[in-house]
This record gives structure tokens, sequence and C-alpha cells, in this order.
């Protein structure tokens, strides 16, 4: 297997689990929300209260920012990205050097 066909697999091997793990989320909370609704109505854990509501919603907001991690921030901050910000940080520090060298051989020559 050719290099870029290797890295376009591996990437395509990361999304797939990183959905995998949200729909897996995604069934957890589904079957999580019916238990905690199960067990405040039909088992009689405080039934006075709807503790299961806020139990409910802190999930469901984990589960969205789960959501957000796999659709949003893994879609722009993937491989290309990782790439582009190595090649401008090489470049800076390659400036950076190249300046040293530069103010080097200048007070050197001054020296002399």
């Amino acid at each position: 297997m050719e290099p870029i066909q290797h890295e376009l697999y591996e990437y395509a091997r990361d999304r797939i689990k990183q959905k995998k793990g949200l729909f897996y989320h995604f069934i957890l909370l589904f079957l999580g929300c019916i238990f905690l609704i199960v067990a405040n109505k039909l088992l009689g854990l405080y039934p006075e209260k709807t503790w299961w509501t806020w139990a409910v919603t802190v999930w469901i907001f984990l589960f969205i920012l789960h959501v957000i991690k796999v659709f949003v921030i893994n879609n722009f901050m993937n491989k290309n990205w990782e790439r582009e910000q190595i090649d401008k940080l090489m470049l800076r520090q390659a400036n950076k050097i190249e300046k040293l060298k530069n103010d080097l051989e200048n007070s050197n020559s001054k020296a002399e």
C-alpha cells in the first residue's frame, strides 16, 4: 500500500471509530434515560422529586459536546490542519535561526 493510500485509510479508520463511539454514546444515553425514568417512577427512588430530569439534562449536554467534537472540531482540526501548523512552526523556527545566523555574522564582522 502506498503511503498516501495508507494515510487515507488511517484517517478513514479513525473517523469511523469516532462516529462509532458517538453512536454507542447515543444508545447508552437512550437506554440510560429510560432506566433513570423507570428508577424514578416505578422503583420509587425519590418519586416526589424529578431528579432524573437533571441527570438526563447533564447527560444530553455531554452528548452534545461529544457530537461537536466528532463533527465540528475533528472536521477542521484533522491531519491537514496539523501538517499546516507544523509547517508554519518549522518555517518560523527556520526564520529565527536564519536571523540569528545573520546577527552573529554581522556582530563578528563588526568585531573585526
